[in-house]
């Protein structure tokens, strides 16, 4: 059912899109909100929210106060890129100019996208406009598409062998189609998935396209949490989890040189 909804979603947004661009502008500027460091900025990680998400929401998930556990010198700021941002095919460009160009002008050691669900296929649509433009990526639990495109890609034999068909940039469901021509890129360029993370728990009720991300990925940057939902509840503590695994993996590669 809930896949169902986000199909109804979907759909009337793309069957929408050509008025709504008439009479329906996404919020400007995007709305943000700041947990800084109580221990010096050095880096920044953007949280950006799923479908139901709200700044409020951001904030009492606890996910700001779970990375500086780790990273106590990183400001973390959300960004409430929300529906709107992706039905007038904005979110992309919106995120790079108002949010992701003046942290820069901040000087940032390093800068990280942490996106849920609907703010997870956001970080991928940020990586294929500008790729490379971000330290890494820690993906909970994307929204990459519907169960057709996931069959349509394992029926190929996967990834690897699977090809968009020809104009199907056109269809309603093209936009799906487009992004996985994306992460068809990453199979070719594995550096790229150097510092791209991928947590979800095993009852969230989008994960049967998640092993399609996740073999993109190293193995040790996949995180399945036992029973999660598809809610703050789960990733939060993965967030926690997979900031602590990014330094040990430093520290080793550290003492490996």
């Amino acid at each position: 059912m809930r896949l169902l909804r986000w199909s109804v979603v979907l759909l009337a947004a793309s069957a929408l899109l050509a008025c709504a661009s008439k009479r329906m502008e996404s919020p400007r500027p995007v709305p943000t909100a700041l947990l800084p460091s109580n221990d010096g900025s050095h880096r920044l990680v953007v949280v950006l929210p799923g479908r139901r998400d709200r700044l409020e929401s951001l904030r009492r998930s606890g996910v700001g106060e779970a990375v500086q556990r780790v990273w106590p010198d990183a400001d973390v700021l959300f960004a409430e890129l929300s529906m709107p941002y992706y039905l007038d095919r904005s979110a992309a460009q919106r995120l790079h100019d108002e949010v992701l160009l003046p942290a820069r002008r901040r000087a940032y050691t390093e800068i990280w996208l942490v996106g849920a669900s609907l703010g997870g296929m956001g970080c991928l649509l940020y990586d294929r406009m500008y790729p490379g433009q971000v330290d890494g990526m820690v993906l909970l639990a994307p929204y990459t598409g519907e169960r057709a495109i996931h069959d349509e890609i394992r029926a190929a034999g996967g990834l690897a062998t699977w090809q968009p068909p020809a104009g199907a940039a056109d269809d309603e469901d093209g936009w799906q189609r487009e992004l996985w021509a994306h992460l068809k890129t990453w199979a070719h360029e594995p550096a790229r998935t150097r510092d791209v993370w991928l947590a979800y728990g095993d009852a969230d009720y989008l994960r049967e396209g998640m092993p399609l991300v996740a073999g993109l990925l190293r193995p040790e940057h996949v995180l399945v949490r036992p029973g999660g939902k598809h809610a703050w509840s789960t990733w939060t503590p993965a967030v926690e989890d997979v900031f602590r695994r990014i330094d040990a993996e430093r520290a080793s590669q550290r003492e490996a040189r």
